[in-house]
């Protein structure tokens, strides 16, 4: 009879070892070809990597991505031509949506939860030091002169080259609080004018930038560390940020000068945007792009490698690699997750 418990019981572990294997190697999207597609901005390759990581070791045949512009992808998912991208900001995004687009996709998780910032930086030592907390204190004679590198009388700030969408806001900034006498918007290369600042903060000069993230400018310049968020001077949006007015004051940005802070841009959620036709049939995708999330941090440092120069899709898929080796037990659960969704 003992010899009859020991047998069961060495069954019982055999089928639950067996089950347990299984179920961890369940393939949901077997048989299933993906087309998704990827942002223009090298800063949103390293999250798209991942996604197209998780599905394909869910089974799925994931194709090489498709670089689009934000409007043409949008137009893209809704005709069902793309299932997906991880790059949505919204609200920032919500004025190139065709129409009726959320009768054919949708919004689903969250990459980074507020994580799309934008505004203006500037050296941690020197806020200190000038009491530094809105655009509004470099209309102060000591101020403007600790900034000013081509001794025209004005801070120098590291602005956005023509054509860029941040060059209208910023110029609107200027005109708005009546800053044109005392800053100069410097709009060269971004990342020639970043390479100097960064020099510069190195050489314990006085830095003033603006800046998005994720971004690798934050991971070489750390928040809170080396240089602050600061404020507009009141909330004056242009007609277009008007729709997000009540996202450009933001609380709980690490590294700001106040909680909340006046950012003068919209703060967005980024998030991945999907085909509902493609989530419907794929349930098991659906719930890794609903558990799917990042630090912010990561991207940012993940960004300062490829601008350092570890920028080909070879790097690009190693830096996936290493990621998931230090996170393998989130990545496992994300896994595991999808994996348990009734089909």
């Amino acid at each position: 009879m003992l010899k009859h418990v020991f047998i069961g019981a060495a069954l019982a572990v055999t089928l639950t070892s067996t089950f347990t294997a299984f179920a961890n190697d369940t393939m949901p999207g077997e048989g299933v070809t993906v087309q998704p597609a990827r942002a223009t901005w090298n800063t949103g390759f390293f999250q798209e990597a991942l996604v197209r990581r998780g599905l394909t070791t869910l089974g799925y045949e994931v194709k090489k991505p498709k670089d689009l512009t934000n409007p043409i992808f949008y137009k893209s998912l809704a005709l069902g031509d793309v299932d997906y991208w991880t790059n949505g900001w919204f609200p920032n995004h919500d004025s190139q949506l065709p129409k009726n687009f959320y009768d054919k996709a949708e919004k689903v998780g969250y990459v980074v939860k507020a994580g799309g910032l934008q505004g203006y930086l500037v050296s941690k030592k020197y806020v200190e030091k000038y009491n530094i907390s809105s655009l509004e204190d470099f209309k102060r004679d000591e101020v403007k002169q600790a900034f000013d590198k081509n001794n025209d009388g004005k801070a120098d700030l590291v602005a956005c080259p023509p054509g860029w969408g941040c060059e209208n806001v910023i110029a609107h900034h200027m005109k708005e609080y009546d800053l044109g006498d005392h800053i100069n918007p410097q709009k060269a290369a971004y990342e020639a004018g970043m390479a100097s600042a960064i020099a510069e903060y190195k050489a314990g000069e006085p830095v003033f930038f603006y800046t998005w993230a994720p971004n690798w400018t934050i991971f070489k310049l750390k928040p809170g560390e080396d240089v602050m968020w600061i404020n507009v001077p009141e909330i004056k949006p242009t007609k277009a940020q008007a729709v997000g007015e009540e996202r450009m004051t933001v609380s709980g940005v690490p590294g700001a000068v106040s909680d909340p802070v006046k950012l003068g841009f919209v703060v967005s959620d980024i998030q991945i945007v999907a085909n509902t036709k493609f989530m419907e049939a794929n349930p098991a995708a659906k719930r890794f792009f609903e558990v799917f999330t990042l630090p912010l941090a990561d991207i940012s440092e993940q960004n300062a490698r490829m601008n350092a120069g570890e920028k080909s899709q070879k790097d690009i898929e190693s830096h996936v690699d290493e990621w998931i080796a230090k996170n393998q037990e989130k990545w496992n659960s994300w896994l595991e997750d999808a994996r348990s969704v009734k089909m």
